[in-house]
């Protein structure tokens, strides 16, 4: 029986974005329902480091579940840590010696000091965000990346977390819709006030994805007249499970575009063979047969993109 425990592999468990194999920081929780959320999805949390702004004594006040909360996780291995402001925690005892395969922050905000639409608040949450990215760049595994869940409607659109993140060494790679119902049990909270632990309405919202590039801060910029906001963009005729396979394929364009040091010929192969194994790992009975489908939808996307290109080059040259 000891022999036959010894000899099972731990089975990875999924939720959304985020498995049980990855290292994850949570940055900024409210009443730690996120971070429990993942922790029951995983039946570990093993692999979890949660945080918060608040000590631990103001927190339970805050929040009615927050008690709770933690107990659960901390019974479920997790590493709490209260006082971390996400500015500075590359500092923090517990965390300058870690690296993580995801970071998290959900919903960031320097507090409530005024409308939203304000040039002083808009000021405010970006600074918040800007040095949270300046921390998290430096904490990521090789192929880690940093979430986080915005608003995208204005006036949170005004903070553009792009711009911020390319500051930071950090590329935007993907942007996917958030739904709360996506993590049971999770309760978003405004967090400040006397409304603290009352939710906000969330809207439309996504998850934001960053990865580490050191170019990030001028992908784009040495082009003549291409804005640095230009995005060589996906079309209608490519399908999610496309887009998702071959996210480094696609990626790889925009962080190597202007480059002369690059071997973009072993980028491509790398790519295409690491979207065969996640593709084949995704289900079983998977054939050959649908993933060369999928490439003929990229084939579809990159003649796309190039014509694209093409006509923004000449463009700039008029």
């Amino acid at each position: 029986m000891v022999k036959a425990e010894v000899g099972m592999e731990e089975k990875e468990k999924w939720l959304m974005h985020y498995s049980s194999f990855h290292q994850i920081l949570l940055v900024g929780e409210g009443d730690f329902s996120f971070s429990l959320c993942l922790a029951q999805s995983f039946s570990s949390a093993s692999n979890i480091v949660a945080t918060s702004l608040n000590p631990y004594d103001l927190l339970i006040k805050m929040y009615k579940k927050a008690k709770s909360n933690l107990e659960a996780l901390e019974k479920l291995g997790a590493h709490l840590l209260f006082g971390v402001d996400a500015t500075k925690m590359k500092l923090h005892t517990d965390l300058k010696m870690r690296k993580f395969d995801r970071i998290i922050y959900n919903f960031p905000l320097a507090g409530f000091h005024g409308k939203e639409e304000s040039r002083i608040m808009i000021n405010m949450h970006r600074d918040l965000v800007h040095g949270f990215f300046r921390n998290a760049s430096g904490m990521l595994r090789g192929t880690g990346e940093i979430h986080v869940n915005h608003k995208t409607k204005a006036p949170f659109s005004y903070w553009n977390l792009e711009e911020l993140a390319s500051q930071n060494s950090l590329v935007l790679f993907e942007c996917v819709a958030f739904k709360r119902e996506d993590y049971p049990g999770y309760n978003n909270k405004r967090g400040a006030g006397s409304r603290c632990d009352k939710p906000f309405p969330l809207r439309a919202c996504s998850t934001f994805k960053f990865r580490f590039s050191p170019t990030g801060t001028n992908i784009l910029g040495n082009m003549n007249g291409i804005s640095t906001h230009t995005r060589l963009p996906l079309t209608n005729t490519v399908s999610i499970d496309c887009s998702r396979i071959f996210v480094g394929y696609c990626n790889h364009a925009v962080e190597t575009l202007g480059r002369s040091d690059y071997n973009v010929g072993y980028t491509v192969l790398e790519v295409l063979r690491l979207g065969f194994e996640r593709y084949m790992a995704e289900g079983p009975g998977r054939t050959l047969t649908g993933y060369i489908n999928l490439m003929q939808e990229l084939q579809l996307l990159s003649r796309s993109r190039s014509a694209f290109l093409r006509r923004m080059l000449l463009g700039s040259n008029q």
